[in-house]
């Protein structure tokens, strides 16, 4: 049999909730001060997540919308600019304590590492990005909990290309069907399929629960909470009323049994 080796864990919408109140905010704060005129609904953020990584979002924003552009502007420097302008928000909000983890995620954080259970970070967000949430809802000393950050830039081609989760892999010396990826996009849920794993739970949220999860072990709408059960949406169904460690490696158990 099988066992499990290891957690990959995504970040924005998996750990904490960061995209509607977060980057969204963010970026239309970097908007406003470089004197754009952009504005990004919660509507149309909804519709740009299907784009990941930030400068991609900006340039596809531009291709499909046509906003107000500058004149004599590099388009490609000025998004780069921009992009850095909003992770400086972005991190801000985190400092400031404004964006929490989703429900389970530390008490699942805490329990693996009391297991000595390997962990990593497979994301396209930047390395400051994921750091700062940590060090904002955990501690400095959260960061190393996790034996790989892999993030940002590290791979050219981000969700939901494979590219992540395979360094992840390749880095950590790990098969496939030995990981349990937590995602909570059919991108990401695509991602971790296409790098071989077959094991993953989804946590979905506001914007990712109309998306198309077939392939994925389990999906609820968060890992829960004492007093705060998590629904459970399709797959597998977990027992009890949160997921824990335990549970984790149940449906793990299970998906290695019907690939047997």
């Amino acid at each position: 049999m099988i066992t499990l080796e290891a957690l990959l864990f995504d970040v924005d919408g998996t750990l904490a909730d960061t995209e509607r109140d977060g980057h969204r905010v963010a970026f239309n704060r970097a908007f406003e001060d470089a004197g754009l005129d952009w504005n990004w609904s919660v509507e149309l953020y909804g519709e740009l997540l299907k784009v990941t990584g930030g400068k991609e979002r900006m340039h596809h924003f531009v291709a499909s919308e046509n906003p107000k552009v500058p004149q004599d502007v590099d388009l490609g420097e000025m998004i780069i600019s921009l992009h850095a302008a909003k992770t400086e928000h972005y991190v801000g909000m985190l400092r400031d304590g404004l964006i929490p983890l989703r429900p389970g995620i530390e008490r699942i954080l805490k329990e693996a590492r009391s297991a000595g259970m390997r962990m990593a970070i497979a994301t396209t967000t930047t390395p400051d990005n994921v750091e700062w949430l940590l060090k904002s809802t955990l501690g400095e000393e959260s960061i190393g909990w996790f034996e790989l950050i892999a993030a940002g830039d590290v791979v050219k081609a981000k969700k939901p290309a494979p590219d992540i989760y395979t360094y992840a892999l390749e880095q950590m010396n790990l098969s496939a069907d030995s990981c349990v990826a937590l995602e909570d996009s059919a991108m990401g849920l695509r991602s971790a399929r296409d790098a071989g794993i077959n094991s993953i739970i989804i946590t979905a949220n506001g914007y990712t629960l109309s998306h198309d999860f077939s392939g994925a072990t389990t999906v609820v709408d968060h890992l829960g909470e004492p007093g705060k059960p998590f629904h459970y949406l399709s797959g597998m169904k977990p027992a009890g009323d949160m997921i824990d460690l335990a549970g984790i490696q149940q449906l793990h158990s299970g998906v290695v049994a019907e690939a047997g």
